[in-house]
């Protein structure tokens, strides 16, 4: 079996990068053009499903044509050529047009990616290279943040899409080391590796190797008609609530600190604090996990993320100054630290939960799920926003999560009574 160099793996540093300066720059060009909440909150929203059709579009290229390096190059070329575009507008209605082609075609890497870990290592090192992309990537993100705080300091946020389109370039070198025959793994393959639906679960939120149908949600459906068939289907719409909360706080929190006096420098930092906390947390979330167990591991961590949300709601007057950069800091910290324990508990709950041989059916629903959830959670958030103030966005948002907590437990009594 001829297996992949990992020479590839450098690219996950300039393409994260890329990735995550953009996620965090786009709302703040936004605002800078005299935007609001709303025109942010569409943005993220038709950007997210754009992402969703990516992810399945792109997979079934990969299921058809077996292409890994094609798909990089065509991803990074054309994030190269959207950063450019975003550079040289003023308008915020081409970036309407643009958001939703970044979302597209910025997914193409991630199934790729996920992929050439496991053709590049024999299968007991899956862990090993799953891992050291996941570090990777955090650094780049990391390293976007450092960059964009500094660089604001000095210069506006325009010169800063020319950054993430140098990135995007740089990505598109390194991606040419990827070798284009060879030993194949189908994507499908995802779903019956626990490290590779871990890594999937854990990084991003639409992994479709099975295109679900109408009747696979069959075990929501019926909790909506009174009865419980599996209790897979209360794991679902807790996932959709976790999600659908969380992206309530993410959509809002750079117009919230614009609005609250934050410079570009200052939002940056802010995100920079929280990735640091992130990359850090990475070590230590699986220790946690292993002395607590995953359902006390996946109740505990809504307690971090509900007060996280919490914090600015109750703290918004609070919010000037060093106080409220400290503020926005622990609230920004709390966020990261409730998700990586989640995310990885949660994941193996969910292993767990799904019969052998359906692997590719309940990955394709619980993508859907959390999917729908980051939508309409960027969807909303502008509406409440500019009808009730971030106060009662921010408690709107904590509650969500509450009812998702309360779910989870739920789940847990329910899964232990049928044992």
């Amino acid at each position: 079996m001829q297996l992949q160099s990992k020479r590839w793996t450098w690219y996950l540093i300039p393409g994260q990068i890329t990735v995550q300066g953009l996620s965090t720059v786009i709302p703040l060009y936004v605002i800078f053009l005299g935007g609001d909440i709303a025109e942010v909150a569409i943005i993220l929203a038709i950007q997210n499903a754009a992402v969703a059709i990516g992810s399945i579009f792109w997979g079934k290229v990969i299921d058809r044509y077996h292409v890994r390096r094609p798909i990089l190059l065509i991803s990074f070329f054309v994030v190269l050529l959207c950063s450019v575009g975003m550079y040289f507008t003023n308008s915020i209605y081409v970036l309407f047009g643009i958001a939703p082609i970044l979302g597209f075609f910025t997914v193409a890497r991630n199934p790729v990616t996920q992929l050439l870990v496991m053709e590049s290592v024999q299968k007991n090192l899956w862990r090993w290279l799953f891992a050291r992309t996941s570090i990777m990537s955090t650094i780049g993100m990391l390293a976007s943040m450092v960059i964009g705080t500094v660089g604001s300091i000095y210069f506006d946020l325009r010169p800063y899409f020319l950054i993430c389109a140098a990135s995007s370039g740089c990505a598109m070198i390194l991606a040419t080391s990827v070798k284009g025959g060879g030993f194949h793994v189908e994507r499908s393959s995802i779903a019956h590796s626990l490290h590779g639906l871990h890594y999937a679960i854990s990084h991003y939120h639409f992994v479709f190797p099975r295109i679900p149908e109408r009747h696979d949600f069959k075990h929501i459906i019926t909790i909506f008609k009174g009865k419980i068939t599996n209790e897979i289907g209360i794991f679902y719409i807790a996932s959709f609530f976790f999600y659908f909360g969380s992206n309530m706080y993410f959509t809002a929190w750079t117009p919230f600190l614009k609005t609250h006096g934050f410079s570009d420098s200052g939002v940056f930092l802010n995100y920079m604090i929280q990735t640091a906390m992130m990359l850090a947390i990475f070590f230590v979330a699986p220790k946690v996990i292993s002395k607590l167990g995953e359902e006390k591991a996946t109740v505990l961590a809504h307690i971090p993320r509900i007060l996280a949300v919490v914090l600015p709601g109750v703290a918004a007057i609070a919010m000037i100054g060093t106080s409220g950069f400290v503020l926005a800091i622990v609230s920004a910290c709390l966020m990261v630290i409730a998700f990586s324990i989640y995310s990885t508990s949660s994941s193996v709950i969910f292993f767990k939960s799904i019969p052998q041989g359906f692997e590719g059916k309940y990955l394709g629903v619980n993508s859907a799920i959390t999917g729908i959830g980051v939508f309409f959670g960027s969807l909303v958030t502008g509406e409440i926003t500019q009808s009730f103030g971030y106060p009662v966005l921010f408690l709107s948002s904590a509650v969500v999560l509450i009812g998702s907590l309360v779910l989870f437990l739920t789940y847990f009594r329910y899964r232990l009574s049928i044992i």
